[in-house]
């Protein structure tokens, strides 16, 4: 089913007020949140959560001796899904880094470390380079602030990766 724009702005502000209640009753953890890239209006898919249900195991198994609290929220907006662990911030972005950029669907999943203002670490901060765009070689903001991709093309992409994943 579509989501509307304000529904996505609504759903942002319940992650970001999830994400503050989470690191207040967790202090000192580390926020590792995952959600799913997923270009359009239809964020909950058949293909969506595979995606999450890949990204969910992979996450598991990279954070699972240092996981304090894990929480998951599928919901129409898009699936999402939080970690608290005692990893150091910038250990727990190299790990996810790592994981976007080797796992087979890593280029759809979306693992942020929430720092305690409230704000992601980037990819920079880290020393990595941006993500690139699913189609080309350029920065993926570049692409999406220049709609240089037809959704169709993003979506057949996406379908070949899941495929390809699937087997």
């Amino acid at each position: 089913m579509p989501v509307s724009l304000p529904q996505l702005l609504a759903a942002r502000d319940a992650r970001a007020a999830l994400e503050r209640d989470l690191l207040a009753r967790y202090a000192g953890c580390t926020l590792v949140v995952l959600t799913v890239v997923m270009p359009g209006a239809e964020k909950r898919t058949e293909a969506s959560l595979l995606v999450a249900r890949a990204a969910c195991a992979a996450l598991d198994k990279l954070l699972a001796a240092h996981c304090r609290h894990r929480l998951e929220r599928d919901l129409a907006t898009g699936f999402e899904a939080y970690w608290l662990v005692d990893l150091p911030q910038l250990e727990a972005k190299r790990r996810t880094v790592e994981l976007e950029d080797t796992h087979p669907l890593g280029r759809l999943f979306d693992a942020d470390i929430i720092l305690p203002e409230g704000r992601p670490l980037s990819r920079t901060e880290l020393g990595a380079p941006p993500r690139r765009c699913l189609l080309c070689d350029r920065e993926a903001r570049f692409c999406m602030r220049n709609g240089s991709h037809t959704r169709e093309e993003l979506h057949a992409k996406i379908a070949q990766m899941i495929a390809d994943y699937v087997g």
